[in-house]
């Protein structure tokens, strides 16, 4: 029996060509048969396809055809954030470009944990990261040009768990100060790095209050830099950002350390006409920053920008078969001291990939869609008299709630919705009331979607 064919060397090409066929006519087909945003039938439903087309997961002897049935199978039964009705949750349909780049990565396969694995990758990455991180601590603040660096992370989770790490070691003690609206995954970094309990503020308004900012660095013990505060741009429920000039002027009395949590809203730095809403950004010791939200890449795209350079230092590991002394003295570069990680794949040629081919201009057109995609929405809501709107967006993120509608009537809605496959819209508990949310990362999305939306959820809001 020979041996299957590999993606790389001088047989991959041919050998990945017709998969690409197979595996392309095999998406369209389980598109087609999906025929919506989403599988219908819930849950039960997709298990029961799912099971029927695997059926023995480890067989005795293979199936050619397995890539075309369970690639079909999945595009079936996926989610589709293409869909201008799948509008959940900060899930963005890739751009071409750079889902065709993430096959290049795969197929070379680099792994960035030590040079003689990744020669090209690693300088790009190096590259790529510190343009990125320039473009953060871009300001009237900024430090002097390429003295910031960034690194590559899976996403938000881990990159404010690696921000909180480095206030760790850079002062010894640490004590988390953040907003009520503060993503789940910093308390949980506080939790894993064995922190002291974060200490919460109120944010009344979705936003993190500077007066009870003010009033909690005040009454809290600690030596100067042991405190710090984790602000947001872009929250998870409303795309909403917190006053970031008025936080940096406090953690500055203060003397206590800045981290901005922007995964979501560090994307309108491309935006001429919406990077006014991160002023204060670039004052941040750490910023996250997530690229398969609105930057449009294939998950996963995370950053983690750090305007001292040094400090990413801190995560120094030496094992001698990646990084011996000797090998790094004589000139090959020591990446194990990029990340908690050790075998990383090259998430940064996509990046790339997509920065060359849509430039700051390509990438902040798409920004400016989907924020004015937003705005288009919220006009509709407020124009229709059996809806209520939370609030004008702030980014792309639109709350509405059928008027004088139950909690329980609004997460039917939203159910009924997910389970026939029609429309997928997230949910949000604000002010003491369920609101349906929608989060709009598709930039091809069209005045007439929004409406089918809208009256979507009128034809299935009991009267």
């Amino acid at each position: 029996m020979s041996s299957p064919p590999l993606a790389s060397g001088p047989e991959g090409p041919h050998a990945l060509r017709p998969l690409l066929e197979t595996v392309l006519d095999a998406l369209a087909e389980g598109r087609q048969a999906r025929g919506g945003p989403l599988p219908a039938g819930g849950p039960q439903a997709v298990a029961a396809r799912v099971r029927a087309t695997v059926g023995d997961a480890l067989p005795q002897k293979g199936d050619p055809d397995a890539v075309r049935h369970l690639v079909r199978m999945l595009a079936e039964g996926a989610a589709d954030p293409a869909d201008p009705l799948c509008a959940a949750h900060l899930h963005c349909p890739p751009l071409a470009v750079a889902t065709a780049a993430d096959l290049a990565a795969s197929a070379l396969n680099p792994s960035l944990d030590s040079w003689d694995q990744a020669p090209a990758a690693s300088e790009l990455e190096a590259l790529v990261t510190d343009a990125l991180a320039a473009e953060i601590y871009a300001g009237p603040t900024a430090n002097e040009p390429q003295k910031s660096t960034a690194l590559v992370t899976t996403g938000g989770t881990e990159s404010n768990q690696l921000a909180l790490l480095l206030a760790r070691e850079a002062h010894g003690g640490t004590r988390l100060v953040c907003g009520a609206n503060a993503h789940h995954s910093l308390t949980r970094a506080a939790w894993l790095l064995g922190l002291p309990e974060p200490v919460v503020v109120p944010a009344p308004a979705g936003t993190l209050d500077p007066a009870a900012l003010d009033e909690a660095l005040t009454e809290l013990p600690g030596p100067r830099g042991s405190l710090v505060v984790a602000a947001t741009a872009g929250t998870t429920d409303a795309g909403l950002i917190d006053p970031l000039t008025d936080i940096a002027d406090l953690c500055a009395a203060h003397g206590a350390r800045l981290h901005i949590d922007a995964a979501y809203g560090g994307g309108l730095l491309f935006s001429e006409r919406h990077r006014h809403q991160l002023h204060g950004i670039e004052r941040a010791h750490t910023v996250t920053l997530d690229l398969h939200k609105l930057g449009w890449q294939p998950a996963a795209a995370g950053l983690l920008a750090v305007r001292d350079p040094h400090e990413p230092h801190a995560l120094h590991h030496h094992a001698d078969y990646l990084n011996a002394d000797d090998d790094t003295q004589a000139g090959l570069p020591d990446l194990l001291g990029r990340s908690l990680r050790t075998t990383r794949r090259p998430d940064i040629l996509k990046i790339a990939v997509t920065l060359k081919t849509l430039g700051r201009d390509g990438l902040g057109a798409l920004v400016d869609q989907v924020c004015a995609h937003a705005q288009e929405l919220a006009r509709l809501i407020q124009a229709h008299p059996g809806f209520e709107l939370y609030d004008p967006p702030t980014i792309s993120t639109v709350l509405f709630r059928p008027v004088e509608a139950s909690d329980d009537t609004v997460a039917a809605v939203r159910r009924t919705l997910l389970t026939e496959g029609r429309a997928v819209l997230g949910r949000a508990v604000l002010d003491g009331q369920l609101w349906l949310k929608a989060t709009l990362l598709n930039p091809h999305t069209r005045p007439g979607d929004l409406a089918a939306l809208l009256k979507l959820v009128e034809g299935h809001t009991p009267r």
